[in-house]
Parts: structure tokens; sequence; C-alpha cells
């Protein structure tokens, strides 16, 4: 190869490195712009000021090294006097991309009021046990719906560890509490949280009794679904009893059956 091709080769070669590398600035400064403008985004602000950070989330995918720096950047804000709505945007993100590198900007949401349900929203779809962990420990600093919150997410994520905090709320002087609790246990669904809802269910208080019985049902289906054929229909037998309210029987029957494989 002559020195003259040699050198519109490199020639050809620079102008294509410098071609690709206009539209990556422009991305960049269109990001930069869009956290400024994050800042300040508020309820009913033009939404499209923010889609440039959209855009990277999305181009992220696969990326590990680029998904990283978006996500520090992103969970950075949540530690900032940012808007309610520019925290909720970034917690939507953060349930997209987000890792246990989030989890310690995400934590101290879960005690807030506005912002718990998002924060709860982030962290339920990290498979990362930091997550979890983080919502375990937040059961002892929330009360109200925030803790109901707290606690459906613990479900959702069937926490073990979390059985024996949960089991100690079944005796919350709220039945709304004590009644999540129940959900959270029959959804976790193990061998432990069937004989927990076991006992409680003889014992559960009027206002509690159908959320008892609704929850062991779950917890069955569980059972059933993990393989363990002889505990799911343990409790399908005790909740098929005359004792127990028309739609549970019949819910406990239609469970036998299916353990049973008959239709």
């Amino acid at each position: 190869m002559s020195e003259r091709t040699n050198m519109v080769v490199g020639l050809v070669m620079m102008a294509l490195l410098l071609v690709g590398a206009v539209p990556a600035r422009a991305a960049d400064e269109a990001l930069d712009k869009s956290f400024d403008a994050l800042k300040t985004y508020d309820w009913g602000a033009n939404r499209a000021v923010l889609g440039a950070i959209d855009k990277a989330v999305v181009a992220s995918n696969g990326k590990a090294d680029a998904q990283k720096a978006l996500e520090k950047r992103l969970a950075a804000v949540l530690g900032t006097d940012a808007t309610g709505a520019a925290k909720d945007f970034v917690c939507r993100k953060l349930s997209l991309i987000g890792s246990a590198q989030s989890v310690p900007a995400l934590a101290p949401l879960l005690t807030d009021e506005k912002l718990s349900h998002m924060a709860r929203y982030a962290l339920e779809r990290m498979s990362c046990p930091e997550s979890v962990k983080a919502m375990r420990g937040a059961l002892q600093n929330t009360s109200g719906r925030v803790k109901v919150g707290v606690i459906n997410s613990l479900g959702v994520r069937r926490d073990a560890e979390a059985v024996g905090p949960l089991s100690a709320l079944l005796a919350d002087s709220l039945e709304e509490v004590a009644s999540a609790a129940a959900a959270a246990l029959g959804s976790i669904g193990t061998s432990q949280t069937a004989k927990i809802l076991g006992d409680f269910q003889k014992k559960a208080p009027e206002g509690l009794r159908l959320a008892a019985a609704d929850a062991y049902l779950v917890c069955a289906e569980r059972r059933l679904a993990d393989g363990k054929k002889a505990e799911a229909m343990l409790i399908y037998k005790s909740l098929a009893k005359p004792d127990q309210p028309k739609h549970v029987r019949l819910a406990a029957m239609r469970g036998l059956l299916a353990a049973t494989g008959k239709k």
C-alpha cells in the first residue's frame, strides 16, 4: 500500500471518528440539560425536558458502565432538595436500572409519607438482597399506611427474613397493619409461615378472621406451587370445615381438587 493510500485511509478513519463523536457529544449535552431541568421539575411542567434521561436509560441497556454511571447520577438527585415530582421521576427510572448502588439513596424515602410508595416501587424491582434489607429495616420506623405499604412490598418479594417481624405485627393494634402482615406471610408461603398462619387463623379476632383465612389460602397456593402438595392439602382441609365462611370453604375445596389433579 502506497504512502498516499495510507494517508487517504487515515483521513477517512479520522472523519468517521469525528462523525461519530458529534452525535455522542450532542447526546451528552442534551442529557446535561435534562438533569439541570430535573432540579426544578414539578408537576404540570413540560415532561419533554426530561426526554434525554428517558433516552439514556433505554440506550444504557446492555451497557454496564453506562448504566452504572447513569444510575449514580440519578440516585444523587434523591439526596438533594429537588421537588417531589423530580424524585418521583428518579424512582421510576431507578426501578428500571437500579441496583444495590441506589439502595442507600432510596432507603431514607421509605419513611417519607409522600415518597415511600415510589421508593418501594423501585426497591421491589431490584433483585439484590440490599433492597429487601432496606424495606425490612423500615418496618420499625414507619406507621399506618406507610408501614402497610412496606409490609406489602416484603410480601411481594417473599422475604423469608421478614417472617419474624411480620409475625409480631399480627398482634398490632391497627387491624390494617395486622391484616397486611397476615397477607404478606401468606405471600411468602413457606412451611414456617404456614404454621404461623395456621395458629393465627384459629385465634384471630373477629375483625381479622377473613384476612387470616385469605392469607392462609394464599399460603396453600404457594406451597402447592412450590411442590409441597401434602402441606397445601392440610391447609385446604382445615379451611374446608363448616366453621369457615362459605367463600373460604369453596376456595379450599377448589384447592383440594387442584392438589389432587381433579377437575
